[in-house]
Order: structure tokens, then C-alpha cells, then sequence
């Protein structure tokens, strides 16, 4: 992954690396993926869907992984996560009719953030990488764990309509979400 470091906390910010060119425009596979309300999510079907992608999110006690802020886009999982709770109200609002964050983490894993979050939408876990492998995801590896890089999707009836990549203010991608919806009905 390209990258720069960026002056304040000296984070790795990531750069376009292409690796989601391929995406806007494609038909998502019909896959079904677990989620943390106990349903399954086929993100084939449905209205417009936004999907936030994101590494990984900490847990409540432990911490991030050794080295986690030296990775190009991975520091923000959860800060991301409480934008789009926060912002809620007003992605229904621009039309969204199902929001979800995606990760490779298990179900039982993330059901424990949506309840210290309080989000008021699903988790989906992709941990057999049906997905990821299936759209090409931009993946990495870090502490034995096989990762996505973060990206949100827009999807349109089963159809990538916008991909926003990299994401690098993960507490301001709900609001680049929704300006960008916003844009889209003008």
C-alpha cells in the first residue's frame, strides 16, 4: 500500500492504491454473511445499502494489536462505527435503507461492540472471506489475522454505485457519505 506519514500523531495515511478501480459499477455476488442481529444479509438484494468496511475493532479490554497505528487506514474502527450510529437518522434521511459495517471479525466478536456502541444497525462478519475474495477486497495481513482494508460501498439494488477509497478520517466518513447522497438527488 502507498503511503505518507501524517504530521499530527505521525499516523500512516494510506493512498489510493487501485485496488477498488474495479468495483463501481459491479454487480455484488449473492452471498450470504452473518449478522449480529441474527439475521443473514444477502447485500445482492435490497435498496440503496451503504456498507462501511473496516479492519477491526478493539476490544472494550486489551487494546489494539502492537503496531496497529503504523498501518496505513487501519487506526478508526470504532470512531468510524460511532459516526455512522451518530449520523444515523440522517443517512435514512438521504435514503439509505439498510447501513451495515463489515468486517472479517466473527459474529459473537462484534456483537459485543454493537452493544458498547449501542449501534443502532448490524455488524456483518465476512470471516470466511467469501466476500472479500469474491469482490477482490483490498486485503491485508497483521497478527495472524486476515484483514480488509477499510472502504465504504454504496450499493444500489446489488449494484456499486460509489466506493469511497482510501478512507483516511474515518470519523468523517458518515458525513462524506451522506454529502455524497445529498449531491446524487441535486
Amino acid at each position: 500500500m502507498a503511503e505518507r506519514e501524517f504530521a499530527p500523531g505521525h499516523i500512516v495515511m494510506p493512498e489510493d492504491d487501485g485496488m477498488v478501480a474495479h468495483l463501481s459499477g459491479l454487480q455484488i455476488p449473492s452471498i450470504s454473511l452473518n449478522a449480529t442481529d441474527g439475521s443473514t444479509v444477502d447485500l445482492a438484494e435490497g435498496g440503496l445499502t451503504v456498507v462501511y468496511v473496516y479492519p477491526r475493532i478493539s476490544p472494550a479490554i486489551g487494546g489494539t494489536l502492537e503496531g496497529w497505528d503504523a498501518i496505513p487506514g487501519a487506526r478508526g474502527c470504532t470512531s468510524q462505527s460511532c459516526t455512522f450510529r451518530d449520523h444515523f437518522i440522517e443517512l435514512k434521511g438521504v435514503g439509505v435503507k439498510r447501513l451495515f459495517g463489515l468486517s472479517t471479525q466473527s459474529t459473537d466478536y462484534q456483537k459485543e461492540a454493537v452493544e458498547r456502541l449501542h449501534l443502532p444497525f448490524p455488524l456483518l462478519s465476512d470471516d470466511s472471506l467469501a466476500l472479500s475474495r469474491a469482490l477482490e477486497l483490498p486485503l491485508f495481513e497483521v497478527g495472524g489475522m486476515t484483514l480488509i482494508k477499510r472502504l465504504t460501498l454504496i450499493i444500489e439494488n446489488g449494484r456499486v454505485e460509489h466506493v469511497f477509497y482510501p478512507v483516511f478520517t474515518p470519523e468523517r466518513n458518515a458525513l462524506d457519505v451522506i454529502a455524497w447522497l445529498s449531491s446524487r438527488k441535486t
